[in-house]
């Protein structure tokens, strides 16, 4: 399984959400809370190309985005094949 990396905050429901989409897929992932660790958010903003919203989702160090993106990969049945790689 790829490395997976996930910026999150504590308090954000679309972090929880991305998080329970993995787990369900039963993959193993990295969390960086940006609010605990502040001096990660310019390394977060900078791998994602400008975005400033959690969370932001790694997949093999490729950005696939945030929540809405994640699901949208699922819908598409494009998480599965990346999630094996």
């Amino acid at each position: 399984m790829p490395e997976i990396v996930v910026y999150t905050k504590d308090f954000c429901p679309y972090c929880h959400a991305a998080k329970e989409l993995l787990r369900s897929k039963g993959a193993a992932f990295t969390e960086i809370d940006i609010q605990k660790h502040p001096d990660r958010r310019p390394e977060m903003i900078a791998k994602a190309g400008g975005r400033t919203t959690v969370p932001q989702i790694f997949i093999a160090g490729q950005h696939v985005g945030g929540c809405d993106d994640i699901h949208a990969l699922d819908e598409a049945g494009k998480l599965d094949p990346l999630l094996a790689a």
